[in-house]
């Protein structure tokens, strides 16, 4: 069998690190550095994929970020999956039950890809978190990811003074596991909170997790306290629903 293609190696590289930027564009030469590549090498890269549309390059400045195109590549891949289809009305009813925004997430190396978002339910503007990379360590959904299945290896950044420590998280997970759901507070940004339960396919795997988001006085009786049963119960309900669309409970 033939090697892998070096070039397209190269190009996947270049893709995963606009990615890991978030809203951050990059430049050439700070590509060049992080990539190890000469900047010729990357730019012919970048070129060639600016040409296609995966990647964009602003007016003033000339740094890189993803492109419109690898988007919607990424938008077909999250129509097709299962889990994705299978949880679309259980996310809406839970939107509307809570009356704040849910996310569903699946495990994306150290990160947690949000699959799909529905918005809260009122008339204020919101930003479509679909395709989003979020931090595991400091959200409900990637807690509850870890706590079933294995512990990325990399530093946890600490965003907020209440993000936890690596000795707290694996406390914090051990709760999890008991209770099959888990709480962020505080922990990626201040003044936020979210809940979320796991969701298990056919042979009983956690493969997702279903949250809800929103600021700590909607969520938590104070701002310092965990998050309001009654919230807690319509996720757990809503993890329960979609796992039964997969396969994972029998009742």
């Amino acid at each position: 069998m033939p090697g892998p293609i070096q070039s397209i190696q190269r190009a996947a590289e270049v893709l995963k690190l606009l990615a890991h930027g978030g809203a951050h564009q990059l430049s050439v030469a700070e590509i060049s550095r992080a990539l190890d590549l000469a900047k010729p090498t990357v730019h012919g890269i970048l070129r060639t994929l600016h040409e296609v549309g995966f990647v964009e390059q602003e007016v003033e400045g000339g740094k890189y970020r993803l492109g419109a195109a690898l988007f919607q590549i990424g938008t077909s891949y999250l129509d097709g999956n299962e889990l994705r289809a299978k949880a679309l009305n259980w996310s809406d009813t839970l939107a509307m039950r809570a009356r704040e925004a849910v996310r569903i997430g699946v495990m994306h190396g150290r990160h947690v890809l949000v699959v799909h978002h529905v918005f809260r339910p009122d008339n204020s503007r919101q930003a479509l978190d679909t395709g989003a990379l979020l931090p595991w360590h400091a959200t409900a959904l990637g807690k509850v990811l870890v706590a079933f299945g294995e512990w990325p290896e990399g530093e946890l950044r600490r965003f907020t003074r209440h993000t936890l420590a690596e000795a707290e998280l694996e406390a914090a997970l051990d709760v999890i596991r008991d209770r099959d759901w888990g709480y962020d507070l505080h922990e990626l940004v201040e003044g936020e909170a979210s809940i979320a339960a796991p969701i298990r396919d056919r042979r009983g795997v956690v493969v997702g997790a279903v949250g809800v988001s929103g600021p700590v006085e909607r969520l938590c009786e104070a701002p310092d306290q965990p998050p309001r049963l009654e919230l807690v119960s319509y996720v757990r309900e809503a993890a329960r629903s979609v796992s039964r669309e997969l396969g994972g409970l029998s009742w």
